[in-house]
């Protein structure tokens, strides 16, 4: 009887192990399973992480109260400096871009082919008073630019239609008709049409010595300078604001004279609007009168005829009878 405890006992601890064996097995193939499928996520996420389409930049949205934002379509204080023997030869136009307006310089074409310098001029004489003119320390404006032809090589050697690289500088007339030179900003966009926001600001850092604006200047003007092109296209700017030695921001209060001018332009919009209905209207009576005139004339010809028949019938009538 004790051989029997004995195989029984060793019975028992084989078909425990095997249990055991059968236990481990579906514990190693569940891990595998669970180790794979959290691989597979990330695996996926990689994948769109890489593939995902870039997309282009949007103007800056003014966040300054004070900021000249080219909304209302006006420019008058504003000119491209085209004389310059470097300069850039263009125009300048408000245009809108993704829904915010900006001023435009509008190149003729050539910047990139001549090395030439994009300009535009501001004279804050014609946004500031004469006493904040004065207390300028510091002018901030975002500045961007566009391609127009595709001449931008990449590092791959791929001709582009992106602007690249885009930096300037700037300078200002000061007191006692000297010139005061600031400091450079740059940008770039390799990849769309249309570059972002290159946010510059101008600091007058010598106006302890005289180097800034006074209240007596009839004209305070800065230039806005963008050279170095690395393709055919526009500059344009936006958001300009003025700051005081407190980096408070000044108001806008333009001339007289400017607002006149803005209201001259604006009634010459209107007139020139009016005209065009009037002419509109016009030209549509005149073509309802000539059909009027047309249709009425086709009319007293029908009856005329008509007339005429029965009178030619009446006589042949007549002449029969006498026979």
């Amino acid at each position: 009887m004790e051989y029997k405890r004995i195989l029984a006992s060793a019975l028992t601890l084989t078909l425990a192990a095997a249990v055991a064996g059968c236990g481990d097995k579906g514990s190693s193939s569940e891990s595998s399973e669970a180790t794979t499928a959290s691989t597979e996520p990330s695996t996926v996420e990689a994948t769109e992480a890489t593939t995902e389409e870039l997309e282009p930049p949007k103007p800056v949205e003014a966040s300054d109260p004070n900021a000249i934002t080219f909304d209302d379509g006006d420019f008058s204080f504003a000119s491209p400096k085209t004389t310059d023997d470097d300069s850039a030869q263009g125009t300048l136009e408000v245009v809108e871009v993704q829904g915010n307006k900006m001023l435009r310089f509008t190149d003729d074409g050539n910047n990139h082919a001549n090395g030439t310098v994009q300009k535009i001029q501001i004279d804050a004489v014609k946004l500031l008073s004469h006493e904040n003119v004065a207390k300028v320390r510091s002018i901030q404006f975002d500045v961007y630019a566009d391609a127009t032809a595709s001449d931008f090589k990449n590092d791959d050697g791929e001709l582009l239609k992106a602007p690249g690289w885009i930096g300037g500088g700037g300078g200002a007339n000061v007191a006692g008709d000297k010139w005061y030179q600031f400091g450079e900003w740059s940008g770039g966009e390799y990849n769309f049409e249309m570059s972002g926001a290159a946010h510059a600001e101008f600091k007058f850092v010598l106006a302890a010595g005289g180097q800034c604006w006074d209240e007596t200047m009839e004209e305070a003007v800065f230039l806005i300078m963008r050279w170095g092109a690395q393709n055919e296209g526009n500059m344009y700017v936006d958001n300009i604001v003025f700051y005081d030695e407190n980096g408070d921001s000044l108001p806008i209060e333009k001339t007289v004279d400017e607002a006149l001018a803005a209201a001259d332009q604006a009634e010459a919009e209107a007139r020139a609007e009016l005209e065009a209905a009037l002419s509109g209207e016009q030209e549509a009576a005149v073509d309802k009168a000539v059909d009027d005139g047309i249709a009425a004339a086709e009319e007293a010809l029908a009856e005329a005829q008509s007339k005429a028949d029965e009178a030619i019938a009446e006589a042949s009538s007549m002449i029969a009878a006498q026979q």
